[in-house]
């Protein structure tokens, strides 16, 4: 498998102790590929215009719970370093009116860890 440089969605590429660009290994690269497919959104990207969950378009949505849990629960099954057993577990709470926090706790199908990953909606 390639390896991916080291870049958290809307950041910056970063130098690595050699002066390369630094690179994404181990489960900081399955939560690095797991932000970019719920973060990008569908259709953007050309090669696969299934890819994607496009989150940030439920930003501040009323009632999308129910919807924010099926993209994020169908996208995460199609990452391929997410191990399918034990199956990801996705939670949903509602923080104030229209906020939403969704944690994914899944285990990294290269290095075997268990993960949990928590992001606003």
């Amino acid at each position: 498998m390639m390896a991916d440089a080291a870049l958290v969605f809307g950041g910056d590429l970063t130098i690595g102790v050699s002066g390369d660009l630094a690179l994404a290994s181990g489960s900081d690269l399955t939560k690095q590929r797991v932000l970019r497919r719920l973060l990008t959104n569908p259709g953007d990207y050309i090669w696969q215009l299934s890819y994607g969950a496009g989150l940030g378009q439920f930003v501040g949505v009323t009632g999308a719970a129910g919807a924010v849990g099926a993209v994020t629960r169908a996208q995460i099954l199609a990452e391929a370093r997410v191990a399918q057993s034990p199956l990801p577990q996705i939670t949903l709470e509602q923080t104030g009116t229209s906020g939403i926090a969704l944690t994914i706790a899944y285990q990294d199908a290269m290095t075997g860890q268990a993960t949990a990953l928590t992001l606003p909606v």
